[in-house]
């Protein structure tokens, strides 16, 4: 049974940087398409980042655009996002996800919505002003 394990979260002032990390045991993470979603305080859940099998095609959020990197070492079954420039409204709780059937596509993986295979248990995420 895969299992999906978060880290790397905490309190940070804006303008900072955090690298959350997100490691996959079981499951076959290679051919796998992942992301990461946030949902902050009295909000849903949103789609923040997506990888491809590769790492080749990434997707972002209109928000996050310009600011975060999403990337994987599959070697090491770890996604990551690089945080660079937060902001308050940054502030969440981050979740990992994993798509295993679709072959790994970005956009497979975006198709299923939040109807995904399985999710890490989130790391918050702090921005103050």
């Amino acid at each position: 049974q895969v299992q999906l394990v978060e880290s790397g979260g905490g309190s940070v002032q804006a303008g900072g940087s955090l690298t959350l990390s997100c490691t996959s045991s079981g499951g076959t993470f290679d051919t796998a398409g992942l992301g990461w979603f946030r949902q902050g305080p009295g909000k849903g859940r949103t789609l923040v980042a997506v990888i491809s099998w590769s790492g080749g095609t990434t997707y972002y959020g209109d928000s996050v655009k310009g600011r975060f990197t999403i990337s994987r070492n599959n070697a090491k079954k770890t996604m990551y996002l690089h945080m660079n420039d937060l902001k308050p409204e940054d502030t969440a709780v981050y979740y990992c996800a994993v798509d295993y059937r679709n072959l790994g596509s970005v956009s497979g993986f975006i198709g299923r919505g939040d109807d995904l295979d399985a999710w890490g248990q989130g790391t918050l995420v702090t921005v103050s002003s």
